[in-house]
């Protein structure tokens, strides 16, 4: 475990980053593929798939809305025991991961219930419509009995990610994905369950994952073991994790409330079609941000580890090594979405109608994917660092202050207003990344000069 943790601060960046990203993205590749794989078996059912569709993407917001609250938990969390691990503190580190699970467990049960209780209302506030929300009601009533295994799988795999072991977390999210893969038809279509087979295979699949999670942060290989002694929830370690947690939970759980925006502005402007063309093409921008986050979630253990032992030099490297790949790999997908918007479309869908609505709207809501690579690796580099204020600051002015009036502006100032609507999307990307660029490069100055003068007994 030492030769593991010393590889962090003495392996040639560009060959670690490698090792530490290419199993995250594969994580995230897969993972993308394990929230798609429902909606797009769910889009090719014989009877009404193009409306089933559209109602389980009416949930979609609503899944966004309880991961969030396990990015809030270990997204702040995991990198603040990464710093303590930097800094030769590994008690601190299980201090951390065991509060973090515990809170974890007690806002898991929380959420179930309220999704139990209200899951009906809250869909049609996010955009459910007569024809949609019984299939939207049905995959929701299911999916929500497997709340606790969704945040403990997403909240706790980023402690072993942080620690280094990013192939152990890429299997957290493959065998749940080769579960869900393998169950999905034989519970939709095998056993006529349709979209609430969809939703059982979600579950049963996460709580595999969860296990898998579990065992791993409870065995011996890993370098942060579960302690009953460090279960307690000590908020003096634990407010700084939330604040940090804060800028990602804004993301996450922005995206539902920017989703209900979407499909209220869609539904009235272009109807049912509309709605479901949206579902496609957040898929679409998932694949395309996914992966960008699962490279600054592989380059985060070695800048946090970096950070708390004051190595400017490797941090600096690590940083600019993630803008160049993530800025690549940005443009290679839109150019992609721009030549063959059709293929993407048809992943999802079969109706000629919905395929070609989705296909012409597509590159205009992705446009502006070629420089979100920028954005996503300034944000999680600011995560990385401990920089709670500058990471909030760009999550809020990204979605709450450009975004969400866009959705509105735009209709009014274009003819088409239904594409008046996708146009926000872009507009509000282009705006985002300028203001993202001028803070991060102020900001990650004066982390470099912090790194002299660290202050003793912080984590």
């Amino acid at each position: 475990m030492k030769d593991h943790k010393q590889r962090l601060g003495s392996e040639k960046i560009s060959s670690l980053l490698w090792k530490m990203a290419l199993p995250t993205v594969a994580a995230q590749l897969i993972n993308m593929l394990y929230n798609m794989v429902d909606r797009i078996y769910i889009g090719h059912m014989a009877v009404d798939g193009d409306l089933a569709l559209t109602g389980v993407g009416i949930c979609l917001p609503v899944i966004l809305f309880i991961s969030a609250f396990a990015y809030l938990i270990s997204a702040g969390g995991a990198p603040r025991a990464s710093i303590a691990m930097g800094r030769g503190d590994t008690k601190a580190s299980e201090k951390i991961m065991g509060g973090c699970l515990t809170l974890q467990v007690v806002t898991s049960l929380g959420l179930t219930a309220i999704l139990l209780l209200w899951n009906r209302d809250l869909l049609l506030a996010f955009g459910g419509s007569e024809n949609t929300i019984e299939y939207a009601v049905a995959y929701m009533n299911i999916y929500a009995v497997g709340t606790l295994f969704v945040q403990l799988t997403l909240g706790m795999n980023a402690y072993i990610t942080a620690q280094g072991f990013a192939k152990t977390s890429m299997y957290t999210v493959l065998i749940g994905a080769v579960c869900n893969i393998i169950l999905d038809p034989i519970l939709i279509f095998g056993l006529d369950m349709g979209v609430r087979g969809a939703a059982l295979a979600t579950v049963i699949s996460q709580g595999i994952s969860c296990g898998w999670v579990m065992a791993f942060l409870f065995g011996k290989k890993t370098i942060w073991r579960v302690r009953k002694e460090y279960l307690q929830l000590d908020w003096k370690l634990l407010a700084p994790c939330l604040a940090l947690g804060l800028s990602p939970f804004i993301m996450q759980s922005s995206e539902s409330v920017v989703f209900v925006c979407f499909n209220a502005s869609l539904l009235k402007y272009g109807g049912d079609v509309a709605v479901g063309a949206m579902t496609i093409l957040t898929s679409v921008m998932q694949f395309a941000l996914l992966p960008l986050q699962g490279l600054g979630q592989g380059a985060q253990p070695i800048t946090s580890f970096n950070y708390g032992a004051g190595n400017v030099q490797r941090v600096k490297e690590t940083v600019f090594l993630l803008l160049k790949v993530s800025v690549a790999y940005a443009f290679v997908l839109w150019l992609l979405v721009l030549l063959f918007p059709e293929l993407f479309a048809a992943m999802f869908t079969p109706d000629p109608e919905l395929l070609a609505f989705a296909s012409r709207v597509l590159p205009v809501y992705c446009g502006a994917i070629v420089i979100f690579g920028i954005q996503t690796a300034c944000q999680l580099t600011f995560v990385a660092l401990g920089y709670a204020g500058s990471s909030i600051l760009v999550a809020v002015v990204r979605k709450f202050v450009l975004l969400l009036p866009l959705i509105y502006l735009m209709p009014q100032l274009v003819e088409n207003q239904t594409l008046g609507v996708y146009m926000a999307e872009p507009v509000a990307d282009v705006m985002a990344v300028i203001f993202t660029v001028v803070l991060f490069s102020a900001r990650f100055r004066k982390a470099l000069n912090a790194m002299n003068h660290p202050k003793k007994g912080s984590v």
